[in-house]
């Protein structure tokens, strides 16, 4: 159910975007509906979740085609010359199916107390050196930010506003554990 403080950015946005012409990209404003970041200590966190760590959810839902024919009962009664005697008589069959499963994503992602200004920064630079974030260099974790983040993820197929510990790592925003 859409909220009242969920419709208003929502209106605004549309009306905005009618007047100036310009098209804004939507991840900025899907960025307004993005899950909450699960802590392995939660009831919500996947199973196994290593104690201390956080996640993040990404659901992709289902695909479902439907399809609709008209199958023919009884064929139509003609004349030598073409003539309709009586039309055909169709009965519609509507059928669906799942195209591709709902599917669900947890990944690992940076906890809060990671996420610093400079921490911000660095991940607004990164991304902004990749040609992905359009923004100022603010330190604010803000809907641009977020959108570039899912620009950079949305190539490797994870499709969130919420970072993940592999995408930092390959931003070289976290360091890579070595095996001992």
């Amino acid at each position: 159910m859409c909220t009242r403080s969920a419709l208003i950015p929502t209106i605004a946005f549309m009306a905005l975007n009618a007047c100036d012409g310009q098209i804004t990209e939507v991840p900025y404003f899907t960025a307004l509906n993005e899950p909450e970041i699960v802590r392995a200590e939660d009831i919500e966190a996947p199973p196994n979740a290593r104690p201390g760590s956080c996640w993040g959810r990404d659901v992709t839902p289902a695909v479902v085609e439907t399809i609709t024919e008209q199958i023919i009962v009884q064929p139509a009664e003609l004349l030598n010359d073409g003539t309709v005697v009586s039309p055909a008589i169709y009965r519609t069959e509507t059928q669906q199916r799942i195209v591709k499963e709902r599917r669900e994503t947890w990944f690992e992602t940076p906890c809060t107390e990671v996420w610093t200004e400079d921490f911000t920064s660095t991940l607004q630079r990164a991304l902004q050196a990749r040609g992905i974030f359009y923004g100022t260099i603010s330190g604010v974790n803000d809907s641009q930010t977020r959108a570039g983040v899912r620009r950079y993820q949305k190539a490797g197929g994870l499709d969130s506003t919420i970072l993940s510990m592999e995408s930092a790592r390959r931003l070289g925003l976290i360091a890579i554990e070595r095996e001992s």
